[in-house]
């Protein structure tokens, strides 16, 4: 069986040109070494040092093996420099899954700032829109996900970011504008704009429709927030979103932000494995993220006590 210890040896005789010079780069004694070449030899069947020479000089077959040795050794020491920064902590791979259409308002910031903070760790993002996150997390395909709807499986842990409102975007011209609260059969008649995600994934049918049992009239979706609200002002339907996402648009004509019923409020959580929960970088972005968006998003709340600066994980649907 060919050994990290051999190749190192191959090399040491390569760049030493002798035993004995080998010997001495290795703190070993030459009889020692001769014996472990011989074994080597034995156990490959094939002679790898030409004893005949003065120096002895390695033959083809050991020649290859110093190439293998060049190629494998400084990718063997490179590997555990980084297991050793990744040990410290300081190293690793951050690669976020956002599970929320108007989310990078913040995240975007965030990341930037964690990037000149935490220059070793590899940064990613995807939008999750188009596949399951959580199962993706799991299998390690990414590292974090941002989402507001969690899933109790086994081995992840959630940490909160923070709480927003969901509101109603309508026209200034529907009947709707005239309500100071909303209820969910107030939009049995209406057609609901949405981001293009599952209907189990969206806060409006989760956290208010669902559970009253109640259909809007039609779905409509759009991919960007602008869309939305150019196609709730055109009376072209009514959209639920944070409130945060809707703070900029609050002075444009014809459009009206309404209450549902008496505030649903929905927790934005970062999803993490198990067993990561610990790695400083990670602890590091969930406190960035969280210290961004209070910087940022007006009208969200801290959900633990003092403003939520600690990350404490948890599993969901667990003790």
């Amino acid at each position: 069986m060919l050994e990290i210890r051999h190749l190192e040896t191959l090399m040491a005789i390569r760049q030493g040109g002798s035993l004995q010079e080998a010997a001495e780069r290795l703190h070993v004694t030459q009889s020692a070494l001769s014996h472990q070449l011989r074994d080597l030899e034995v156990r490959l069947k094939v002679a790898l040092l030409n004893r005949r020479t003065r120096p002895a000089r390695l033959t083809t077959a050991g020649l290859r093996l110093v190439a293998l040795a060049e190629d494998v050794l400084p990718r063997m020491r490179a590997a555990e420099q980084e297991l050793s920064r990744l040990a410290a902590g300081r190293a690793g791979r951050l690669h976020v899954a956002i599970d929320c259409h108007s989310c990078f308002q913040w995240l975007m910031p965030t990341l930037d700032t964690f990037r000149k903070d935490w220059p070793e760790v590899a940064l990613d993002l995807t939008a999750a829109f188009a596949f399951a996150p959580l199962p993706a997390l799991l299998r390690g395909d990414v590292d974090v996900v941002v989402t507001s709807d969690p899933q109790p499986l086994e081995g992840l842990v959630y940490a909160n970011l923070f709480a927003y409102e969901l509101v109603l975007a309508v026209s200034s011209r529907s009947p709707l504008a005239q309500s100071t609260s909303l209820s969910p059969e107030d939009l049995q008649g209406q057609t609901l704009i949405t981001y293009p995600v599952e209907r189990s994934r969206l806060d409006v049918f989760t956290g208010f429709l669902d559970p009253a049992g109640v259909e809007p009239h039609a779905l409509r979706t759009a991919e960007l927030t602008p869309m939305i609200v150019q196609l709730v002002l055109s009376g072209r339907g009514v959209a639920a979103l944070p409130s945060w996402t809707l703070d900029e648009y609050r002075d444009v004509a014809g459009l009206v932000i309404c209450r549902l019923g008496n505030g649903i409020w929905r927790t934005l959580r970062a999803a993490v494995r198990l067993e990561d929960e610990a790695a400083p970088y990670l602890q590091a972005f969930v406190k960035q993220a969280r210290e961004t968006s209070f910087a940022t998003l007006p009208g969200i709340r801290a959900t633990e006590p003092g403003g939520g600066a600690a990350t404490e994980w948890a599993m969901i649907g667990r003790p």
